[in-house]
């Protein structure tokens, strides 16, 4: 749990650092530089830290992870509405991880664990080899690293492995269907044209398309979870869409 049961944050800094598979002087960073709020202040003077102090945090990283320069990440968190929820800056985390490139890495377990920003038993990673998200490779793990976060936060929802992977099942195969027809209009459209007017269309419509496909998706979820289970009273809205582009500059990784 990140928060306690009245809903305040919970965590301190050395464990909001693990959480989010990175160091406390990581943290110190982005803090001081005023890409994370400051933490709720405590008994004894201990800073406490909650889920969108999490939330945030995993975004920085995503974009760090992704190229993008200090200076980018900093316009763009500025740019965002205040008061996202954790859940708004998990869908633009998601939105930054779609540009990872493919990618697949041999790790020991205890890099693993690093990666994954927490211990992970056997019984997390048989879960987490039934994704597909890693397989055992002489007494290492070839990880795909595009989708190890995810693989990981799936651990902690409450349904089974049979219900994780139908999902997985169902969305691969829409996806494709989507990406399929898309393209097919695409090609259409650029029949006519040469090589480079090709190119420069499908550079520009790639981040509009991967936009308009979570927030069509996003919506139609919200829409389908409102008839099953009725939406409270003053629900917040769709959050807005997709981050800026990457750049080249460093800032402190995990």
């Amino acid at each position: 749990m990140t928060t306690t049961d009245t809903g305040e944050p919970a965590l301190t800094i050395d464990e909001l650092a693990a959480r989010a598979g990175v160091t406390v002087r990581t943290v110190r960073f982005y803090g001081s530089r005023g890409l994370l709020p400051p933490p709720v202040i405590g008994p004894r003077r201990v800073g406490r830290y909650g889920r969108d102090h999490l939330a945030r945090l995993e975004l920085i990283e995503e974009m760090q992870h992704q190229g993008m320069t200090l200076a980018a990440i900093e316009r763009h968190l500025r740019q965002l509405p205040p008061g996202l929820s954790p859940h708004d800056l998990a869908v633009h985390r998601a939105v930054v991880a779609s540009w990872a490139p493919e990618g697949v890495e041999t790790l020991s377990r205890p890099e693993l664990a690093r990666r994954a920003g927490r211990r992970l038993s056997d019984e997390d990673v048989e879960r987490l080899a039934a994704m597909s998200v890693l397989t055992r490779q002489d007494g290492a793990f070839r990880v795909d690293t595009g989708l190890l976060r995810l693989g990981v936060e799936l651990l902690d929802v409450p349904l089974s492995e049979e219900t994780v992977l139908a999902a997985r099942t169902a969305l691969i195969e829409h996806a494709r269907a989507a990406a399929r027809e898309l393209s097919g209009l695409l090609r259409d459209a650029v029949a006519e044209r040469d090589t480079e007017d090709v190119r420069s269309l499908s550079a520009h419509m790639h981040p509009l398309v991967v936009q308009a496909l979570l927030t069509t998706f996003q919506r139609s979820l919200k829409e389908e979870l409102r008839e099953w289970v009725g939406s409270p009273e003053g629900a917040p809205e769709d959050p807005p869409g997709a981050p800026g582009s990457p750049g080249a500059e460093d800032a402190p990784s995990g």
